[in-house]
């Protein structure tokens, strides 16, 4: 007997799955913004960390209100008391209960491009009109465009990731401001890679009413526990917490990421180290004339090359997987992204640019 595929809406067959790479055995994984590094490197940290999934009740049902965890990241991040705070599994979850808060009949969402594609995933997952506003040729924002889409559409959410994904550039933050000024609507500022940048919102959360500011601890070296926040007004978070499942959460990743919170400094001394690599690179690239590497706040650099597929391959060659922009949109033409990673991963990748275009 086949499957009734023709009872599965139209949209949803036209679309195509979010492909997931395979990682090959022996090759380096600097094409998904994941750390290098395992967060409890050291034998001791690791041990306690061992011991406090051992003591994680996995024979009951989570309740994430009830972890402590919202608590250990506001002191770990200085989240404001006003704000309340929503946990998701990674950015990904909050994302779409976020848009689901608000699909209604002939509803809006904003989004610049290019940027993260879960955002147009969604809205037409949930049947919001997409508005997407190109960027600038160097990937800053086109502050006109984006203020004249708002009067123009309304939209009852819109997207702003700060910095960027997948270019690595962050807008002003007075740009930023004057979205939320003018939005009616809720304006996420997506955070997945604040950890990396100058500047957050996380103190504006909970005061100002349409702000979520949205948060992940995936780049910072959790990827594999997928664990997101969302922090903003109570009222607005009382409504999403009418729509989340009551046990989205899994009592592992919430024992581990309260650990981490309360050995921050072991974290943020990677983040740092991260920051610093990625100077490095960003200038050792920038010092080939045959490229543009665009100035990133993330934890990747977005570079534009004379042949992104040629690069790609060549990279591959040498067992070492980055991302292939090219075609995604016309804006990233010949463009790859670059994880940051050790400084012996980085070195294998400049030594393969080099020598194609040095």
């Amino acid at each position: 007997m086949s499957a009734p595929l023709e009872f599965v809406r139209p949209d949803v067959r036209a679309m195509t799955a979010y492909h997931v790479a395979d990682l090959p055995e022996g090759f380096t994984k600097l094409d998904a913004m994941e750390s290098p590094y395992h967060p409890f490197e050291a034998q001791a940290l690791r041990q306690a960390w061992q011991d406090a999934l051992a003591q994680a009740p996995v024979h009951l049902y989570p309740n994430p209100a009830a972890s402590g965890l919202q608590e250990a990241l506001r002191d770990a991040f200085g989240i404001p008391e006003a704000a309340h705070i929503a946990l998701g599994n990674g950015s990904d979850e909050l994302i779409q209960f976020l848009t689901m808060l608000v699909a209604k009949p002939g509803t809006a969402m904003l989004a610049v491009e290019p940027s993260f594609v879960m955002y147009r995933h969604n809205a037409a997952l949930y049947g919001l009109d997409y508005i997407g506003v190109p960027l600038n040729d160097d990937f800053t924002l086109n502050l006109p465009a984006v203020l004249s889409a708002i009067e123009t559409h309304n939209p009852a959410i819109t997207f702003i990731a700060y910095p960027n994904n997948p270019t690595g550039v962050c807008f002003s933050r007075a740009e930023v401001e004057a979205i939320v000024r003018a939005a009616k609507g809720i304006v996420v500022v997506d955070e997945a890679y604040g950890a990396f940048n100058g500047d957050s919102f996380l103190p504006q959360a909970g005061s100002i009413g349409n702000l979520v500011v949205m948060r992940t601890v995936s780049k910072i070296g959790f990827a594999g526990i997928r664990i997101g926040y969302a922090c903003g007004h109570p009222d607005l978070m009382g409504e999403l917490a009418k729509i989340l499942p009551p046990y989205n959460m899994n009592q592992l990743s919430l024992a581990t990421a309260k650990f981490a919170m309360h050995h921050f400094q072991v974290i943020n001394d990677t983040v740092l180290a991260l920051k610093a690599e990625r100077e490095r690179v960003f200038a050792e690239l920038s010092a080939i004339d045959a490229l543009r590497a665009f100035p990133s706040s993330a934890n990747f650099i977005t570079v534009r090359v004379p042949d992104a597929q040629a690069l790609f391959d060549a990279l591959k060659a040498e067992k070492i997987l980055i991302k292939k922009l090219h075609g995604a949109h016309p804006l990233l033409a010949q463009c790859v992204r670059i994880t940051i990673g050790s400084p012996e991963q980085n070195d294998a990748v400049l030594s393969v640019i080099r020598r194609l275009y040095a």
